[in-house]
């Protein structure tokens, strides 16, 4: 950040500065650090123990507690002596050389900008929904570890995502609590002489103020805007009100000010990212600013703009289906982007539009995702499967080319181990592999927690569900005394479920997609299962469904209604509020995890991977993730690896699937116990997938795997396409003109083959028209059939021949093995460019017919 500007909390209450040792409080409350290095808890806890345990806010205690409290802790010997050497400890992490500076020590990569729609960081931020917050917000914490220059760019909402009760009913009901800025642990970004810096977007008809804020997550920034500046109307200070509430023009109000807003306070603060990371298409407008903000640097055209700047932005997407996807009406999109787009872009609304659009038709809707594909030099899905997927469902984008040549690639999400793991998790791996296991590799670490004993991983195992049986007491009791239930019912709650019970847990957004009801296909049978006196079973439950999904909300309430029978209370409980803190203590302490999304709809899911570290198993089924992490050894598969669609019989058979799996595999190897008690096959299992999964689906991963596959790269040929005033990208945009004005008139002569014994030996004419023969590539292609990548062969040229009537055709010459068969081998025409990535920068193609 330019050292013109600076972060500073705006004095809310009067602060006790003068205090030795303020500061130093302060830098460890404001550093969200603490979520996952739990060394600091001892100072909150010390400062106000109901407090802390109440929000796990380390900013709200410091701005609750007194004056007298903070100095008498303050001349506690042992409290300073802590506080000193927790603020050497931080100084020292920040000072320490990581794994990016050591690995990429002459990076052509200076900083990369991670734009999300959500940020999961820590309860005391709530700033997020579920799935896509939780990977920005792990993603963050593992660039911090690994020191790769990363910053985030996100949205302050007043109100954030909604809060969950249940009514008498067994109905969900919204609420939205005031997010009080001064009770965040961010800071305001001011100016050097103590102005707020603020930003100013114009809208139809006004102009709407901005506040920037910072959130410090260990060695990263996260910058935050919101639009409840006192300067604007109140309806338009409302546009940053709440996380995918309100209508399309509320929604794309608020994506206006991520892309566009975020881009302006990047350039601010005299932040010039090479890369612009963009976690799926809410934030797409940032492509348009970035290349508004080159063509104003350059004089450029917008064209030559895009065709440089592209190359540093990243899209990826967490969307399975279509549908999923953004989009709004072309009338809106005029209306809030026709000046910006003559005016600022150069170009016409049409043109604009025509970017996120598959055809031409007047009422197409505009796609933020096809913005940021047409915006971006790379896309990615967010696992092997969901690659797959993406690719399907991008392929009208370019048509006539191969799906398997659709240009999306994948990176398969992580999550961050040391935010997840419990205490005893932590002390267990610690033992094994030191405490920068996650931030360092460690090559023996999957050998050394096979060699844990079985006593040691029992024990661990009871201590963690004896945790969560006790979290699970306290929150369900707490949710009955709030809802006014009978004195008794709340005073059984405390004493409900058995630490040595198998413990089920199923928390996620209720969504029929993710059919959170198949374990209710059958209830008397699921009561059956759970009541058996001999191999007792209990059952956690927790998510929300979105307030305008009434399908969802009906799911929840189906098991609402089913707790309530008098044996599945004993059994089954339902945790209101799903939260990250919720989902910490759950991931923690079960046995197994059940995932039963309705395939391929579920892109990644990362709920399963967070239990690894902790040693519970997945039952899942084969979708996302697990379909590429699933072994017998390691868990539990449900579903045959195809798609069936929401065919009624098919979900009936994956229940009896799930019923039978639980019936005869799960629970009996649970209570198969030797002469200690202890169950060694599952204890096995647990070693196997603690050992194997664990580091694979680590966020450290994941954040290895984007810097090393796609940040570094794209900043590389960025700064190529920008440099001498963007000399390259004008080159590229010249070439496409070219090859777009002669494409339509290119066409294949004569296909000859000849065989022997060694090779198929073809031979095309290719008539150009004019077009330099550099300009394109002609190849043979052939399906894939043993392997999952297409043959290509590269033809090349030999001669010319020209008409009698003067048509001149270009020959190339290739040949295959005589292994293969001739007749899989069709001949094609690419456009080509060095450093272009085909077809994603043009889709052009042409085939032998």
């Amino acid at each position: 950040m330019n050292p013109s500007f600076q972060s500073g909390h705006p004095n809310c209450n009067p602060q006790p500065t003068d205090i030795d040792g303020w500061d130093a409080l302060t830098d460890l409350a404001l550093d969200l650090r603490s979520t996952w290095n739990h060394a600091t808890d001892t100072i909150w806890r010390d400062l106000d123990r109901e407090l802390w345990e109440s929000t796990h806010n380390p900013w709200v205690v410091l701005q609750t507690v007194s004056r007298r409290r903070i100095e008498e802790q303050l001349n506690r010997p042992a409290f300073r002596e802590t506080l000193d050497a927790l603020i050497e400890a931080r100084r020292q992490a920040q000072e320490e050389s990581t794994w990016f500076q050591q690995e990429h020590p002459d990076s052509p990569l200076t900083r990369a900008a991670y734009f999300s729609m959500e940020f999961m960081l820590s309860e005391a931020l709530p700033i997020y929904s579920g799935g896509l917050g939780n990977v920005a917000g792990d993603q963050l914490k593992a660039v911090s570890d690994l020191g790769v220059p990363v910053v985030g760019v996100g949205l302050l909402y007043q109100q954030g995502y909604f809060r969950q009760t249940i009514d008498g009913d067994g109905m969900q009901q919204a609420l939205f609590p005031y997010n009080d800025p001064g009770q965040l642990p961010i800071t305001p970004l001011r100016r050097a002489d103590g102005e707020w810096l603020r930003l100013e977007i114009a809208l139809p008809g006004y102009s709407v103020w901005l506040r920037a804020w910072q959130a410090q997550v260990g060695g990263v920034k996260l910058y935050l805007l919101d639009s409840n500046d006192a300067a604007n109307y109140p309806a338009h200070r409302s546009i940053t009100s709440e996380l995918y509430g309100g209508d399309a023009e509320l929604r794309l109000k608020q994506e206006l000010v991520l892309g566009i807003g975020g881009w302006r306070l990047l350039e601010a603060l005299d932040i010039a990212p090479e890369v612009c990371h963009l976690n799926e298409g809410h934030a797409a407008f940032a492509v348009l600013e970035r290349a508004r903000s080159f063509m104003k640097a350059t004089g450029h055209s917008f064209e030559v703009a895009l065709a440089a700047t592209r190359a540093g932005n990243l899209f990826t997407t967490h969307t399975a289906v279509t549908a999923g996807f953004d989009r709004f009406s072309p009338e809106l999109i005029r209306q809030y982007l026709g000046p910006y787009a003559t005016k600022m872009l150069g170009i016409e609304v049409d043109d604009l539009l025509a970017l996120g659009r598959q055809g031409t038709g007047d009422d197409e809707m505009f796609n933020m995702a096809y913005l940021a594909i047409r915006g971006s030099g790379a896309i990615n899905g967010v696992s092997r499967l969901h690659g797959t997927v993406s690719r399907r469902i991008f392929e009208p984008l370019f048509p006539q080319w191969p799906e398997a040549e659709i240009p999306v690639g994948h990176v398969t999400n992580g999550v961050h181990m040391p935010s997840w793991d419990s205490a005893a998790a932590d002390r267990l791996w610690t033992e094994i592999c030191g405490k920068d296991r996650w931030r360092k590799p460690c090559d023996s670490l999957s050998e050394e927690i096979r060699k844990v004993s079985d006593p040691t991983l029992w024990q661990f195992r009871i201590e963690s569900s004896k945790s969560l049986v006790e979290f699970a007491r306290q929150r369900l009791s707490r949710d009955l005394a709030v809802a006014r239930a009978d004195a008794s019912d709340v005073e059984a709650a405390k004493h409900l479920f058995d630490p040595h019970a198998l413990t089920l847990g199923f928390a996620r957004r209720f969504a029929t997609y993710k059919r959170p009801n198949l374990l209710l296909h059958d209830p008397d049978r699921l009561l059956r299962l759970l009541s058996d006196p001999e191999r007792p079973v209990q059952l956690i439950l927790a998510g929300k469904a979105h307030p305008a999904d009434t399908a969802g909300q009906e799911l929840l309430r189906q098991w609402v209604q089913f707790i309530r029978h008098p044996t599945a209370r004993k059994h089954v409980i339902f945790l209101c509020d799903y939260d990250m803190l919720m989902t910490e203590r759950l991931v923690q302490g079960v046995d197994v995890w059940i995932n039963t999304p309705r395939r391929p709809w579920e892109a990644s899911g990362t709920s399963g991977m967070k239990v690894l570290v902790n040693g519970g198993i997945n039952l899942s089924e084969l979708d996302g993730w697990w379909v590429e992490a699933y072994k017998p050894e390691l868990g539990w598969a449900l579903g045959d690896g195809r798609e069936h669609g929401d065919d009624p019989a098919w979900d009936a058979a994956e229940a009896e699937q799930l019923y039978e799996l639980l019936e005869n595999e799960v629970i009996p190897e649970f209570y198969a116990r030797d002469e200690q008690g202890i169950p060694t096959a599952w204890l096995q299992r647990m070693r196997n997938s603690m050992a194997t999964l664990t580091p694979e689906y680590s966020a450290i991963r994941t954040v290895r795997q984007y810097t090393q596959q796609h940040y570094l790269p794209a900043a590389q040929v960025y700064r190529e396409r920008v440099a001498y005033n963007g000399q390259l990208a004008t080159s590229i945009v010249n070439w496409e003109t070219s090859v777009k004005e002669k494409w339509s008139s290119l066409r294949f002569g004569r296909v000859d083959c000849r065989s022997d014994n060694s090779e198929h030996q073809f031979e095309v004419e290719v008539y150009l028209d004019g077009l330099d023969p550099s300009f394109v590539q002609v190849e043979l292609y052939a399906e894939p059939t043993d392997g999952p990548e297409p043959r290509r062969v590269a033809m090349q040229p030999q001669a010319t021949r020209d008409d009698d009537d003067g048509t001149r055709w270009a020959i190339y010459r290739g040949g295959v093995p005589s292994s293969d068969d001739a007749n899989d081998y069709t001949a094609r025409v690419l456009p080509v460019h060095e450093g272009v990535a085909i077809p994603l920068e043009l889709n052009l193609i042409l085939w032998q017919r």
